[in-house]
């Protein structure tokens, strides 16, 4: 797979999930979910209030066919119960809808019906970029603020369980920062020198990585040639891992508004994948979003998903 296209047809053609919804009385949210039926890319459970639900899409002429609403009055219960459908295995993937992703995470994180997994969680953005051949992937841009080396390295390991469901077997990670050298007084080229080290004596297995550097020399063959700079993730990278959360939320913003990038995204780290869409993104955003969910939870917890297909 080399675009979010690709996606959307592998999706297609594997077996149909289900993603269940937390809060789902928002008309963008349901036109998300008629959209991936009408693509036949996933059911839907809908938990929320079923009258407003009914409501908003006759309102807007949103078709609920392949969605089942289960009524749910109060937003934080609704939370927790699409949250609980995914650990009980009945449904594939959860989905924020018209609730902060504070509120959805901490139903996540319930020791009761969550879906922790002892890892941490991250975001993982997917980008669809037109001057390159391959898939560009950013973490983390939305959830660790600060990332601890260890962070780091179950950031890494997140991120590339979403690129082998993509087709990229062993991913080039390439630890950004404003610098290629290592600076003591620059703690985020100290950590990038670490992580290539570790994964170069096997500490980091399946993963190649490299840092510092800089984001010219991470994605320009033309630029690391010209800093003399060598190696496999040079200029290839298929991944790029941020400092802090800063400097990945701006870069996202930059790649989608400057470089006209088509994006999916999802929370990977879970005990299944997560999608918090923001309000800002696009139509075509939310339903990548939702093909990159379905796509990585098929190809990583297949057993489960099949156990549930046959059962039902």
């Amino acid at each position: 797979m080399k675009t979010l296209s690709d996606v959307l047809q592998a999706a297609k053609e594997s077996p149909c999930l289900r993603v269940s919804v937390a809060v789902a009385e928002d008309a963008e949210v349901l036109q998300s979910v008629a959209s991936a039926v009408r693509e036949d890319i996933a059911q839907f459970l809908l938990f929320g209030n079923k009258e407003r639900i009914r409501e908003i899409a006759e309102q807007e002429c949103i078709s609920l066919e392949g969605a089942e609403i289960v009524n749910t009055r109060d937003p934080m219960r609704a939370c927790r119960d699409a949250v609980a459908s995914v650990n009980k295995g009945d449904a594939d993937v959860v989905m924020k809808g018209m609730v902060s992703t504070r509120d959805i995470l901490k139903s996540v994180l319930d020791k009761d019906v969550g879906l922790r997994s002892g890892k941490v969680l991250s975001h993982v953005a997917v980008f669809d970029m037109p001057r390159y051949d391959r898939f560009i992937f950013l973490s983390d841009a939305a959830m660790n603020i600060a990332p601890t080396l260890d962070q780091k390295i179950q950031i890494i390991e997140n991120c590339a369980q979403v690129c082998r469901a993509l087709g990229v077997m062993r991913p080039k990670v390439a630890c950004v920062a404003a610098v290629e050298t290592v600076n003591m007084d620059m703690q985020a080229t100290v950590e990038a020198a670490l992580l290539s080290k570790m994964a170069e004596r096997g500490q980091i297995r399946g993963i190649d990585i490299d840092g510092p550097l800089g984001l010219d020399n991470a994605v320009s063959i033309e630029a690391a040639k010209h800093k003399g700079i060598t190696g496999n993730v040079a200029g290839n990278a298929d991944v790029l891992l941020v400092p802090d959360i800063e400097s990945g939320n701006i870069l996202y913003k930059s790649m989608v508004y400057f470089a006209g990038a088509r994006v999916g995204g999802m929370i990977a780290g879970a005990k299944a994948p997560i999608i918090v869409t923001s309000r800002a993104d696009t139509h075509e955003s939310r339903l990548y979003s939702i093909a990159l969910a379905c796509v990585t939870a098929y190809h990583t917890y297949n057993q489960g998903i099949m156990r549930r297909l046959i059962h039902t």
